[in-house]
């Protein structure tokens, strides 16, 4: 990859959830870690499907299918963990994602970015950024700190710090 910047496109991580392609910008991306297992926290949500310990961290795994909307994630050799960094305002927040499969680190020019489509007004579509048109497909480009509610936020940085202490 060049060190020289280009102001007309930005890199993004492209993955699959399903047969749907996916994409996050960069610079949210800490790392992609092969599926390892997960140590399950009582009570959560069934998008939440546990914890990992990350050189000493604990970082809370989503089952990024479920968020959206879809069946959840099913274990294959592709199937891996995508480390995102997630703006909670004054704290950021490393969250793992489910990910049926990563592809590659892309550029995606502006030009290619339509915006997120209108879908009336009773479904949110906050979350996503825009969609990259890329070969005849388009990926959906998401907004991976409105993906999770404030809400759904504070209840794993609880989770975590509950994981923490019982360390």
């Amino acid at each position: 990859m060049s060190e020289l910047t280009n102001q007309d496109s930005d890199q993004y991580l492209t993955f699959t959830l399903g047969e749907e392609g996916f994409a996050i910008e960069i610079s949210k991306i800490r790392e992609v870690l092969d599926f390892t297992d997960l140590t399950t926290v009582p009570r959560t949500p069934d998008y939440m499907r546990g914890v990992i310990n990350l050189r000493g961290n604990v970082v809370p795994i989503v089952d990024l299918r479920l968020q959206l909307g879809m069946s959840a994630v099913e274990k294959t050799v592709d199937t891996c963990i995508v480390i995102v960094e997630v703006d909670m305002g004054a704290d950021m927040l490393h969250v793992g994602m489910l990910a049926d499969s990563v592809q590659e680190v892309v550029d995606i020019d502006h030009s290619q970015i339509e915006p997120a489509p209108k879908m009336g007004t009773r479904l949110n579509t906050e979350f996503i950024r825009g969609m990259a048109k890329r070969d005849d497909k388009f990926s959906i480009i998401l907004d991976i700190d409105k993906v999770l509610s404030g809400e759904e936020l504070a209840a794993m940085m609880d989770t975590k710090e509950e994981e923490a202490v019982a360390a």
